[in-house]
């Protein structure tokens, strides 16, 4: 039968529509400069996470260590809002974007909070800097200091506004610890990080934060920019008397990044808090706060702490698992301890029960299979093991074979 020239000519335009959104999917999941982490602002329990510990320039989001030293020395009563901060040669040179100081001018404190949030103005991030550390490469140091001090133990900054250098580095779980330490270190000034404009010398500037505006809840903080490191934000939002901070990076351009941001944050407010009873190898078992995910989209999973190696266990009396994920929400059963004759998708080792969970839940979307988070102590460390189990040998291997493409470590081994 002969096929009308049309048809064919159709076909072949659909065709190439289909290749080219296959070609820009694979493009937007291969984004090597791409992090984002969400986490409970109240219980600080990740709701999600994707290549969190990796390796990040900050850019602008750098501005928010730098606010965060300019509130602890109003807290210190060292400076007001009305104290004013020279302007050197050096900060007057910085280049855009600015307010367009000049060297041997001042600027009060009350303006520069919102140039440096709203304008993102990195004349004014030096000025402060200067002001607080002497000078910017010395005020680097000190907020590197700080930053160890607050638990962000893999970022380093060389400077006050994230202008590139190749030695400042963050990741998106230390950008989302500063953004939560700023909220609750100094409540009374974060309302600043909603400003949407201010004017300076009768030029308004107009905030480059379009989620405050855009999103529902959307509350504050900073969004960020350079070519290293694609397009930065860190975004709370509060819904009812939930609140979730979270930070994405590496976005393609702003208006994706808000795009994923706001979904993210949608996906957060629509999971729901329970509470798991994790495995132990002491007597009474210890309820732990953990996050179930409803069925939306694929969560990346989380990066495993190593394997540690094995060495005698005590023996796990009892353990409650969660049934695989579905559209339906989670219930909570108990069940008896498998045989060894059963097979598990061992996802990895957890320093905390609530990754260990995250993790479980995420690779739970791809395969089959009973998630179970066991505690155990391994060389007088205590662990959280995460596995899926009541599999047979066959199934377990297909499973970590399917995880494994979906970029998901795993092991086999029997449960």
């Amino acid at each position: 039968m002969l096929i009308p020239e049309r048809d064919i000519t159709t076909g072949i335009y659909f065709f190439a529509i289909f290749l080219l959104l296959l070609i820009v999917s694979d493009s937007a999941l291969a984004n090597p400069r791409y992090s984002s982490i969400v986490i409970d602002a109240e219980t600080g329990t990740v709701l999600h996470e994707s290549s969190a510990d990796a390796s990040r320039y900050p850019a602008s989001l750098t501005k928010m260590m730098t606010l965060y030293m300019l509130f602890e020395a109003m807290e210190q009563r060292k400076m007001t809002v009305d104290t004013r901060m020279p302007v050197s040669t050096h900060a007057a040179a910085m280049p855009q974007t600015n307010i367009g100081l000049r060297a041997g001018d001042s600027i009060s404190v009350r303006d520069a909070i919102p140039a440096l949030i709203v304008r993102s103005a990195n004349d004014v991030a030096a000025v402060v800097a200067e002001a607080l550390g002497r000078s910017e490469a010395n005020f680097g140091r000190m907020m590197t200091d700080k930053a160890r001090q607050l638990g962000m133990r893999s970022t380093t900054f060389r400077n006050a506004s994230g202008l590139p250098n190749h030695e400042q580095k963050t990741t998106a779980r230390d950008m989302v610890t500063l953004s939560t330490r700023l909220m609750k270190d100094f409540p009374k000034y974060y309302h600043y990080f909603s400003t949407q404009s201010f004017s300076y010398k009768g030029i308004t500037y107009n905030s480059h934060n379009r989620m405050v505006r855009n999103t529902s809840g959307v509350d504050g903080l900073k969004t960020g920019f350079i070519r290293a490191s694609g397009f930065n934000v860190a975004t709370s939002a509060k819904r009812g008397n939930r609140r979730v901070v979270a930070v994405v990076m590496g976005g393609n351009t702003a208006a994706a990044r808000d795009q994923h941001m706001a979904q993210l944050i949608d996906r957060s407010f629509n999971q729901g808090n329970r509470t798991i009873q994790v495995a132990s190898n002491s007597k009474n078992a210890r309820a732990v706060a953990v996050t179930a995910v409803k069925m939306n989209a694929p969560t990346p999973a989380l990066k495993p702490y190593p394997e540690q190696p094995k060495v005698p266990e005590s023996i796990v009396t009892q353990q409650y698992v969660v049934p695989p994920v579905s559209a339906q929400p989670v219930q909570l059963q108990k069940v008896a301890l498998q045989t060894n004759d059963d097979w598990a998708v061992q996802i990895g080792s957890y320093h905390e029960p609530s990754r260990a969970h995250a993790n479980a839940l995420a690779a739970a979307r791809w395969i089959p299979g009973e998630i179970v988070v066991t505690e155990v102590e391994v060389s007088n460390r205590r662990l959280y093991r995460a596995r899926l189990v009541g599999l047979q040998e066959n199934q377990a291997r297909s499973a970590c074979q399917s995880l494994t493409r979906q970029g998901i470590e795993c092991l086999v081994v029997r449960s």
